[in-house]
């Protein structure tokens, strides 16, 4: 086999470069889904409204938009090589399917703690996320930071236990209200500044 023929047999068995097939950029999917779905869920838990209802919404979204439309936005980074986008979207829409399959089946018991410690969790893996995104953007950093917060203040009110959400968790909801309101601009300066072809709302990139 000549030089010229082992380069070609090459270039053909490498992957395909994502911008080059013309592959959308998945982040303002992930960022929309993951926006919506928290700020409708952090409005009830600031206590802005107590309808029991008015979760039933909220369980809609957290299944098909911040959980399915998510996660496929996360293995779409993993096709285009993003590491860091793949692990934060595929990540937060399997917390979306989990609240989504979980909210139901714990509204009948005690099970405080529990939760406290699911939202913990979560919060310690946002943290180390958030140190990641020092390498993004300041909105996406602002996104994981609020979000860390967020989650430790819904765990120490899942802790606290009793009846109605505990005010820490309603401090937790004003702080989820923001991390969605962020996420939000995020995910409109991706897809606004793509559209137009240059920056119109900046997101600060590191």
């Amino acid at each position: 086999m000549t030089d010229d023929m082992s380069k070609s047999v090459r270039e053909e068995a490498r992957p395909a470069d994502p911008q080059a097939v013309g592959l959308a950029d998945p982040a303002p999917l992930g960022l929309a889904g993951f926006a919506m779905t928290t700020v409708l869920l952090s409005i009830l838990n600031a206590g802005l409204i107590e309808e029991p209802a008015a979760i039933l919404p909220v369980l809609g979204l957290a299944a098909f938009y911040g959980g399915l439309a998510q996660f496929i936005a996360g293995l779409f980074e993993y096709r285009r090589g993003n590491t860091f986008g793949a692990t934060v979207f595929v990540s937060y829409g399997a917390f979306w399917l989990t609240y989504w399959w979980l909210v139901p089946r714990v509204a009948t018991v005690d099970a405080h703690n529990g939760l406290g410690l699911f939202l913990l969790a979560w919060g310690i893996f946002t943290a180390y996320m958030a140190v990641a995104a020092l390498r993004t953007s300041l909105a996406v950093f602002a996104v994981l930071a609020l979000l860390t917060v967020t989650y430790v203040l819904l765990a120490v009110g899942e802790f606290q236990g009793g009846l109605g959400p505990h005010v820490i968790t309603r401090i937790g909801g004003w702080f989820g209200i923001a991390t969605g309101l962020v996420a939000w601009y995020a995910s409109a300066a991706a897809v606004i500044n793509a559209s137009h072809r240059r920056t119109l709302l900046p997101t600060w990139p590191r």
